[in-house]
């Protein structure tokens, strides 16, 4: 009762003291962060709060630049509001209720060891037909939640946007998490992406027809860049958004967090894990799990073993062994599509930025991109919109009239433009190869005898879309 008691006097001079002084931080503040931001595309040409875009120099990343105007466009909440607090905004995003217009339709996946993953589809609250035929041409959204199995308002408005946009999206869950049965000893481990190896697999088998995307929220993130890292060209996705990644996750469970959040989290995750107290007193000691106070603690307990623990059964991991195979950026140099990161400086649960955010990767790896901008907390990036900024009474309402969120805004505009630049890329590589090697009179006439099945059209969604990526590179130019 006593923490509880601490905890709101805390939340309420966060909401009378911090607004004033973000609002006078507005004011003196000087352009010496942004000089040190590293490569930066046009940086002179914007705006003094708009997001800088950080990347290597390459055709894609000037297309981006071209085509996606809401790059460019980012415009924080400043002034007396609790808007322009990024713990505010932030615990508000992961924390505070929301009336969603969808609703989801559940699949519980069984993997090859006979564990259980739980995929939730987002449809329509006013569609009859529950299930989306097979043939459907729609893009799937994969959306990774972060990794403490939390829903929070940003997944669902995700969703929402998504289907307003002609997306199909669908919520991955992982074993025991947000109401997923555990029916194996077995946790997924924070970077251990063969559970969402064999969900990809599945949501292919389903859609087929459609272009696979996917999207990781805070934590997440993780999972997604050690999928992608593992699979490199074989990962089915077009491309993939990272919205407020944690990036260094060892240093970040070492350094904890602000003690509020990191005991709001910690709670949370304990209390998920309570449900399978029983089953996990197997393979841990749940005695050190429920015990402990921060989140490097409850990781250690599940998949780890220290000099004061016992090794849960069938593990002898070390917390530096640990991190050898769950680091998210070990297999980074093997990742062969554009992943765009979005981060705040001012995130509270990632950290400095100065620290937490690899500008080394951005500036030399081609294909990954970050937009960071001055404000925006965690998962927040509220903007001065009326839609989004002002009153949030108007929850029923439909996507289209309520606006949508900055950060959904430039993921859509990202997925529309790498795909139509690989599509222009690949339309000219057809020429070429045409011109090269059918411009003869032989090989025009070895074409006009070719069989309808050697000319056939491959689907849209197949893995051609990776061979682009070999491609002498030429995309880097």
């Amino acid at each position: 009762m006593l923490e509880w008691l601490a905890v709101a006097c805390i939340v309420i001079l966060a909401v009378f003291i911090w607004p004033g002084a973000a609002y006078f931080c507005t004011e003196i503040q000087t352009d010496a962060d942004t000089k040190n931001d590293g490569f930066t595309h046009k940086k002179s040409d914007c705006k003094q709060d708009s997001a800088a875009f950080i990347c290597k120099p390459s055709a894609l990343a000037n297309y981006l630049l071209k085509h996606c105007r809401s790059f460019s466009d980012y415009s924080p909440c400043v002034g007396w509001t609790w808007r322009a607090s990024a713990v505010l905004q932030s615990v508000h995003e992961a924390c505070w209720p929301y009336h969603s217009a969808v609703q989801f339709v559940r699949d519980n996946l069984q993997l090859s060891d006979e564990g259980l993953v739980a995929l939730d589809w987002a449809v329509p609250s006013h569609q009859r037909r529950r299930r989306t035929s097979s043939h459907s041409t729609c893009p799937v959204l994969l959306i990774v939640p972060n990794s403490f199995g939390k829903i929070t308002r940003n997944v669902l408005k995700l969703c929402e946007t998504a289907l307003f946009h002609g997306y199909l999206p669908v919520v991955f869950n992982r074993r025991g998490q947000n109401g997923a049965p555990l029916t194996t000893l077995k946790l997924q481990q924070f970077g251990d992406p063969s559970d969402l190896r064999e969900a990809v697999r599945y949501i292919r088998h389903r859609q087929p027809a459609g272009r696979l995307y996917a999207v990781s929220e805070s934590t997440g993130a993780g999972l997604l860049l050690s999928y992608l890292g593992e699979c490199g060209s074989s990962s089915y996705v077009t491309a993939a958004v990272c919205l407020s990644p944690v990036f260094r996750c060892q240093s970040w469970f070492e350094n904890g967090l602000w003690w509020p959040l990191q005991w709001g989290i910690t709670l949370y995750q304990k209390t998920g894990l309570s449900r399978y107290r029983s089953v996990l007193g197997q393979i841990i000691q749940t005695k050190d799990l429920f015990s402990s106070s921060t989140l490097r603690g409850i990781e250690e307990a599940l998949f780890c073993h220290s000099s004061t623990t016992a090794p849960p059964a069938g593990s002898s991991l070390s917390w530096d062994a640990y991190w050898e195979h769950n680091e998210p950026l070990r297999d980074v140099d093997e990742v062969a599509i554009p992943v765009l990161s979005i981060c705040a400086k001012d995130d509270p649960i990632r950290g400095d930025a100065k620290c937490t955010v690899p500008l080394e990767l951005f500036e030399s790896n081609p294909h990954f991109f970050l937009l960071l901008t001055g404000r925006g907390g965690h998962c927040g990036f509220s903007t001065r919109s009326a839609n989004t900024c002002g009153d949030v009474a108007a929850n029923n309402s439909a996507t289209g009239k309520r606006g949508i969120n900055w950060s959904h805004k430039t993921m859509l505009e990202f997925f529309r433009a790498t795909t139509d630049f690989f599509a222009t890329e690949e339309r000219s590589k057809q020429l070429a190869a045409r011109r090269r090697g059918l411009g003869g009179v032989t090989g025009g006439r070895a074409f006009r005898n070719r069989s309808i099945s050697t000319c056939k059209q491959v689907p849209a969604c197949s893995h051609n879309i990776h061979a682009i990526y070999s491609w002498q590179r030429s995309y880097t130019r």
